[in-house]
């Protein structure tokens, strides 16, 4: 018979009165049938699957609205499963047990019901042979006592599922059984309904109200498409392998699933099958972090929006409604830089001059950071336009392909594996503990307490599940906890999202993390983790938040639209926030089965993009000590980089742009270093380090700011109470499980944190580049030691460098400070720095300003529009060994009485127009010394000479002076969480930070 015969059409109307069995044969005839039976796949064997009793829709119970890829793909895995629970005769050696085992074509149905065979289960059960079938007819069924299983045999409910009602306590001793179409009530003596030890048991399409099932290793369980309800949970106590697929868990007074226990040694017959099964259920890693099909969660905006979208200055400051400078606040507490006294200066300093001997001066140390590449583009620092590029995050897969660990756990099939259920309306959904191993594929988690609790050294593996709704944290991890999560979608949560301490050290890749009501991963207590290649956004508190001694690995983020901090490290936390390549020793017994070898890979861990958050980029206080390198850190709405009261940490090699506040922002009573920064295109300062502290007031620990003119003040004291509330649920809900709840006695002491550590004593500045920024590129207004060496100061908005305040000794040592808008360095009165080898040139204002204390040695100041040096209201000064050539102002100029000494100083004439002394003098004392300086003048009647800076050359140069050290090293990665930190803030953002007051 051709199927050719009659039309398509036709015989699709004839198959579909077909059996499944009959499908089957038609489909081993030739190509041309196979084809035509899978083209009734939406119609005869959808009616097939929807039709069979034993089952339910493929996607029940989280997404039973779509269709499956398949619908007689479906059908084939459910008969599949159905015939799991015989399979345990192909293992066995003897033949008479084969037959023994084996599902005979002859076993018996036995009846049970009121006018059946039998009346009660246990009367069936007592006759019935190994693999027999009882059918219980519709009712209720109890029994007053125990009743227990000897021999295999499958226990089928007839009818509708609730139907037929079991009051009953089972215990299973024999080697395998199946249970379809129940429903499962307690008897009045136990909560226990079912429970086995060492056989498998088969749970189909069955309801337990009320009940637990409780599986002891090294039996196992397979259940699908049943619901567990009205505080119904399962219980697993070292299972090697059960798999729980297509259930509903809803309403549980504790959690809907706990696994306890380590995996045991000793294993049954069904193992090897549960584990193909579980295999077989596909792992396909998506190209980039996604969700679980079928989420209605909204797309963020898309996370390489920084990285394939230029984004001009204008752009960004239309979008914010900001400007490019703050307006009547750039320069606070009405400080001007004092270089407009005098009308003809004033006239001067706004229009560019041209030298008629320009000292040429571009072959400095820094000169390459300014010069054009070798394919024509600009560098960073002197490009007119912001960074328009950042790293898009690594896809599940590159990140597996790279970190051998995180594959292992992919991989791994141990414990209890739960896949496509839904936890709702509970207490708790899923709970570890005792080195506990569990595996989560494609689960949903609403509306619970908590989704995930793992603590004691157990092991759970997240891939591909949704968390939200949760009233409190939507995954914990506690007690030395590990495992991988990964492609999650977690959202939407009352905590935070993943809430690690206490040693748990857990790998997180590729996950959305989003829209919680406060951070979106905290990290705290000595927990770690690998935070990877996340998309974490609109969190009402910090994106991550790292806190006493948490000590996370933060890399390849893309960490953006939060409503406080993207990144928050306080209260004594560390953490690397890094992207850099890493040489990491790997043990071979994880690739080669346990052999004794190690190697070593080298690992690149991408950049973390942080952007467009309301409160600083990345916020460090008290005590915290991370290393920041490597990051993109732009468009914010606040400051890039906030370094609050007693915050350290070792910040390297980021790129801080396009923020509306300062780049970075620095507290005095803070020891940053701050290494090789891109400080660019930022709305105010580049880098300000002022001397506010927290207040220690009661209302500021309490987060109660009335009248502040913060954004945010809500926010930081939510984050407070965020963390209390997790301190509080963890107090009510872990001490039932045994967590001691004083996670402080984890903390290390005080000798050994700082035995690990580099003294560090002064906050540094080193290497850094701070262009094109809306005011002031270097701003300083502290009350203790800065050493600022060897940076890049060019092209901003203000002066170069503004030290206002400065009771303790500021070095500017080896820095370049060119082009900027107005001066090149002002120092104000009472301040007491030091300017040593400097190469000062082309700025707007003069060279240098100064009207403090201290020394002025071995720069070259060139080409600047007002004065070269200026010193006045100085009360002890040395001007030592400079080269100073002035556009039209003087060269030097010492304004009344000074304590000073100007000496061997060589002044070079700019312009022949210049009519200003080049060393200039308004008051002679006993206490100002002028030696040996040298004044170089055009000749009008002779060429003018070619004068060059050599001897040394210009300045900076290549090595700092001697005797300078700076280390380019962190004062150690050290780490904790917070009770609250509150930084009251005044109108201006020279007074404290513009809008962040706290993370």
């Amino acid at each position: 018979m051709e199927a050719g015969g009659l039309p398509v059409e036709l015989w699709r109307l004839i198959l579909a009165y077909l059996p499944v069995p009959d499908l089957g044969r038609c489909c081993q005839v030739c190509r041309a049938w196979r084809e035509l039976i899978f083209s009734l796949d939406n119609t005869r064997w959808r009616q097939l699957c929807l039709g069979c009793p034993e089952c339910r829709h493929p996607n029940w119970p989280s997404q039973p609205h779509l269709e499956p890829l398949s619908w007689r793909e479906a059908l084939k895995q459910h008969t599949l499963a159905t015939r799991t629970w015989t399979r345990n005769g192909q293992e066995l050696q003897s033949s008479a047990c084969l037959l023994f085992f084996r599902r005979r074509k002859d076993r018996r149905v036995w009846h049970v019901g009121p006018g059946r065979e039998f009346e009660t289960l246990r009367g069936a059960l007592g006759v019935a042979a190994p693999y027999d079938r009882v059918v219980l007819h519709p009712g209720v069924y109890e029994e007053q006592a125990e009743v227990v299983l000897k021999v295999p045999v499958e226990l089928i409910g007839l009818g509708q599922l609730g139907e037929v009602a079991l009051l009953v306590c089972m215990e299973q001793q024999c080697p395998t059984a199946r249970l379809c179409n129940l429903v499962f009530m307690p008897p009045w003596f136990s909560t226990v309904v079912y429970k086995t030890s060492w056989g498998h048991v088969q749970l189909d399409n069955c309801n337990f109200e009320g009940a637990q099932l409780q599986i002891r290793g090294p039996g196992t369980c397979q259940a699908r498409f049943c619901s567990f309800s009205q505080g119904s949970s399962a219980h697993l106590l070292s299972v090697v392998v059960s798999l729980l697929d297509s259930c509903d868990f809803s309403g549980s007074d504790t959690a809907s699933v706990t696994v306890e226990g380590p995996p045991v040694s000793e294993r049954n017959w069904a193992c090897k099958h549960l584990t193909s099964l579980a295999r077989t259920f596909p792992s396909k890693f998506s190209s980039s972090p996604s969700c679980p099909q079928g989420s209605s969660t909204p797309e963020p905006n898309p996370p390489g929006g920084v990285a394939k979208e230029y984004v001009s200055m204008e752009d960004w400051k239309r979008r914010t409604s900001g400007e490019a400078v703050c307006q009547g606040t750039v320069i606070g507490d009405g400080w001007s830089d004092g270089e407009h006294s005098e009308g003809e200066e004033e006239k001067n300093t706004r229009k560019l001059f041209t030298l008629d001997c320009k000292i040429p001066c571009e072959n400095h140390s820094l000169s390459h950071l300014l010069k054009p590449r070798a394919d024509g583009s600009l560098p960073l620092a002197s490009s007119s336009d912001p960074p328009s590029a950042a790293p898009d995050p690594l896809t599940l897969q590159q990140e597996l392909d790279r970190d051998p660990e995180a594959q292992i756990l992919a991989s791994s099939i141990l414990g209890c594996i739960l896949r496509r259920c839904l936890f709702r309306n509970g207490k708790g959904g899923v709970h570890l503990s005792n080195y506990a191993q569990a595996r989560l594929e494609d689960n949903v988690f609403r509306g619970l307490n908590y989704a995930v609790r793992c603590i004691q050294n157990s092991t759970i593996v997240m891939l591909r599940n949704e968390v939200c709704e949760c009233r409190a944290s939507g995954v914990f991890l506690r007690l030395s906890a590990q495992g991988l999560i990964a492609e999650n979608n977690i959202h939407s949560n009352g905590e935070a999202g993943l809430d690690i301490r206490k040693g748990a050290n857990p790998i997180i890749l590729c996950n959305r993390i989003h829209s919680g009501l406060r951070s979106g991963v905290v990290v705290l207590g000595n927990g770690k983790g690998s935070i990877r290649s996340n998309l974490i956004y609109n969190n009402k508190e910090a994106g991550v938040y790292v806190l006493f001694s948490g000590n996370p690995v933060v890399s390849g983020n893309h960490i953006f639209q939060g409503q406080a901090a993207g990144i928050a490290i306080n209260e004594n936390g560390r953490g690397m926030i890094t992207g850099v390549y890493l040489c990491v020793f790997v043990c071979v017994s994880l690739l080669c089965c346990y052999q004794s070898a190690g190697l070593n890979l080298h690992i690149f861990i991408p950049d973390n993009v942080i952007r467009e958050n309301q409160w600083g980029g990345v916020d460090i206080r008290r005590g915290g000590d991370p290393i920041l390198k490597n990051n993109y850190i732009g468009y914010g709405y606040s400051d890039g980089v906030v370094v609050g009261e007693r915050g350290r940490g070792l910040i390297e090699g980021n790129q801080v742009y396009c923020n509306k506040g300062c780049g970075v922002w620095v507290m005095s009573s803070s020891l940053p270093q701050l290494l090789g920064n891109y400080i660019v295109h930022n709305c105010m300062y580049g880098l300000a380090v002022f001397c506010r502290k927290d207040p220690e007031n009661v209302e500021a620990r309490e987060g109660n700011w009335p009248g502040q003119e913060v954004i945010g003040g809500d926010a930081a004291s939510g984050e407070r109470r965020g963390a209390e509330g997790d301190a509080r649920e963890g107090q009510e809900n872990f001490n039932e499980e045994g967590e001691l709840f004083a996670w402080e006695s984890d903390l290390d002491s005080e000798d050994e944190r700082h035995s690990a550590r580099r003294s560090i004593s002064v906050a540094l500045v080193e290497s850094n580049c701070l262009s094109y920024n809306g005011a002031v590129g270097l701003y300083v207004k502290s009350s203790e030691a800065l050493n600022v060496f060897a940076n890049l100061v060019n092209s901003n908005c203000g002066p170069g460098i503004a030290v206002l305040q400065s009771s303790q000794l500021t070095r500017l040592v080896a820095n370049c400070i060119v082009k900027n808008g107005r001066g090149g360095v002002a120092v104000e009165k009472d301040c007491r720095v030091e300017l040593r080898g400097n190469g000062i040139y082309e700025n707007s204002g003069h060279g240098v300003r100064f009207s403090g204390n201290g020394q002025i040695v071995e720069n070259d100041v060139v080409g600047n529009g007002g004065s070269g040096i200026q010193v006045s209201v100085s009360s002890d000064i040395k001007v030592v060994r400079n080269r100073v050539q002035p556009a039209m102002g003087c060269g030097i100029a010492l304004l009344g009485p000074l304590k000073a000494i100007v000496r061997d100083n060589i002044l070079f004439q700019g312009n022949p127009e210049n009519k200003k002394s080049l060393l200039h003098t308004d008051f002679i004392s006993e206490s100002c010394v002028l030696r040996n300086n040298s004044i170089l003048r055009h000749n009008s009647c002779t060429p003018a000479p070619a004068w060059v800076l050599e001897n040394p050359p210009p300045r900076p140069l290549a090595g700092s002076p001697a005797g300078l050290s700076s280390s380019r090293f962190p004062s150690r990665l050290g780490i904790s969480m917070t009770t609250r930190v509150g930084a009251t803030v005044e109108s201006g953002c020279h007074s404290g930070s513009m809008f962040c007051s706290i993370l």
